[in-house]
C-alpha cells in the first residue's frame, strides 16, 4: 500500500500529515512550531519538485509514505495520476491519494506563497507555520481517515497476516 499525502507545493500540509502518520508528530496535541521546522522538507521543497512524489518513510505496517506537490491543478494532476496507475494495472486498492490542502486556512495558503514562490521565508515560514498549528486537528483528523479506511485496514491486516509488526 502507498500512501500519498498531496497538497500545493509538498511543501506545508502534506509534509505535516505524512509526519503525524509516521507518528513523527503527536496525534493527542499540537506540536510546538520547532518541532514542524525539523520536519524534512517542511518549507523546503522548490518549484522544480513539484509534482515529484517524495518518499517519507514506511509506517509500522509496512505502508509506503509520500508526498505530492500537484501545484494549481490539483483536480486535474490527480485524474492524472489515478488514470496512469489505471492504464498501469495498479490497483486502486494499492494506493491511496489523500488531499491535505482541504484542512488549511488562509493564512498557511499566504505564508507558503511568500516563502516559497517569493522566497520571503523570514516572513512566509512563520505564518505557514502558524496556520499549520492552526489547522493540526484538521490534518490529525485526515490521518485518521487514512488509517480507518477498508483499503488500509484490509492492508494492516494483510501485514498482520504476514507478521510484519
Amino acid at each position: 500500500m502507498k500512501v500519498i499525502y498531496c497538497c500545493y507545493g509538498s511543501s506545508h500540509s502534506s509534509v505535516v500529515a505524512a509526519a503525524i502518520h509516521l507518528g513523527n508528530l503527536p496525534t493527542d496535541t499540537i506540536p510546538h512550531p520547532r518541532d514542524i521546522l525539523n520536519l524534512p522538507y517542511y518549507d523546503r521543497v522548490t518549484m522544480d519538485e513539484v509534482g515529484a512524489c517524495i518518499h517519507m518513510g514506511r509506517d509500522d505496517i509496512g505502508c509506503d509514505v509520500y508526498i505530492l506537490g500537484m501545484g494549481p491543478g490539483r483536480r486535474i494532476v490527480k485524474r492524472a495520476v489515478e488514470s496512469i496507475f489505471q492504464v498501469c494495472g495498479v490497483s486502486r486498492d494499492s494506493y491511496m491519494l489523500v488531499d491535505t490542502l482541504t484542512s488549511i486556512g488562509v493564512i498557511t495558503k499566504i505564508g507558503g506563497f511568500l516563502s516559497r514562490r517569493i522566497g520571503l521565508t523570514r516572513i512566509g515560514r512563520p505564518m505557514a507555520t502558524w496556520g499549520i498549528r492552526r489547522a493540526y486537528p484538521r490534518l490529525v483528523s485526515i490521518v485518521a481517515r487514512v488509517k480507518s479506511d477498508p483499503r488500509y485496514l484490509s492492508f494492516r491486516s494483510f501485514s498482520e497476516a504476514l507478521g510484519y509488526r
